[in-house]
């Protein structure tokens, strides 16, 4: 990725077949993200399932029981550009059995794309109460994502007719209602219809589209967000996602960082457990950097700690400069999501 962009995070959300996994996957491909080959093997694989319309999915879900079980389960992260900025992409689980994992995502977005099906039926029951679409957007701005792009999926199974004007505005004003009702502001949400599957509005206009839309695709859409301000003066912290023993490598601690720079060479406390090492090395979507800030999601190796010694939850900053501590108390925003 251009370290010359600035890098914001994307979190797919929405209720679960609503395409986001498929929507993320097609987007990566135009992007030219993807090979052909990559997309081709994919086809075969699926079809063999009998699943041969997860093809653009299988880009991101990659666990043999997501495949099994046609559904995401993890996060997954993917990388790509657009002319403004260089897009880290949080694919999160839309079944109610992984909520866990959605809210890991969440908590790391800057912006989210809220995928809504509007095939007949479909999008009743994403956003009836037994459809997760309300639960995950307000998840998504509790835990601080402002900016949101909503899609309006699968325009090419639209009734009557295939990407039919009248069932996007019915889809669009009623998602958009309650989107507003929980606090996302009008200037920070945007709608755009698309099909995930045909790529239809994804980065290019589409011909299906053209008598009636006259908006942004939805690569368009997300260049068009206001970046957030970065805290890179503020000390380093890092919650750790994940902990990995890595051949040849280490431990590696992943997360995504909150506030500060990250350095080869740094001396690294975590909290609560006290422990500090030296950073071996920091990497991004694989790849070594000399530095990283606030925004990127980082694997970083260190020196002489066993994998069973750090665990998800723990903070990391920076042993030298106003390392991470604990606190006799604080104050929690608490959201009741069931009651």
């Amino acid at each position: 990725m251009t370290e010359t962009k600035q890098n914001i995070s994307v979190v797919f959300i929405g209720h679960v077949d609503s395409g986001k996994s498929t929507t993320a996957g097609h987007l990566l491909y135009q992007c030219g993200c993807i090979d052909q080959k990559t997309i081709e093997k994919n086809e075969q694989e699926a079809a063999s399932m009998g699943k041969p319309s997860f093809k653009y999915a299988w880009i991101l879900d990659t666990l043999k029981s997501e495949r099994e079980r046609g559904i995401t389960i993890d996060i997954s992260l993917q990388k790509f550009e657009t002319p403004h900025y260089g897009y880290t992409i949080i694919d999160a689980p839309g079944h109610r059995d992984f909520i866990k994992n959605l809210i890991t995502g969440a908590s790391q977005a800057d912006v989210a794309i809220l995928l809504v099906d509007a095939c007949n039926g479909a999008f009743e029951l994403g956003v009836g109460p037994a459809g997760q679409m309300r639960e995950h957007v307000l998840l998504a701005h509790t835990l601080g994502v402002k900016q949101l792009v909503v899609a309006i999926n699968k325009m090419d199974c639209t009734e009557p007719m295939p990407y039919y004007e009248g069932r996007y505005e019915e889809c669009k004003n009623e998602t958009l209602a309650y989107v507003r009702s929980v606090g996302f502001e009008d200037d920070c949400v945007q709608c755009v219809p698309i099909s995930g599957w045909c790529g239809d509005n994804i980065t290019q206009e589409s011909d299906n589209l053209c008598g009636w839309y006259h908006g942004p695709t939805l690569m368009e859409a997300l260049d068009a967000i206001e970046a957030p301000v970065r805290p890179v003066d503020k000390p380093l912290r890092i919650p750790i996602q994940d902990v990995y023993k890595i051949g040849g490598i280490g431990t590696v601690p992943v997360g995504r960082i909150e506030a500060g720079i990250i350095r080869p060479g740094m001396d690294i406390a975590f909290a609560p457990t006290d422990i500090i090492s030296e950073v071996k090395s920091v990497e991004r979507h694989h790849k070594s950097i000399d530095e990283a800030g606030p925004g990127a999601n980082v694997g970083f190796s260190v020196k002489n700690v066993a994998v069973k010694d750090l665990q998800r939850g723990n903070v990391a900053s920076n042993a030298d400069d106003r390392p991470a501590v604990g606190v006799e108390s604080f104050t929690a925003h608490c959201v009741i999501l069931n009651h």
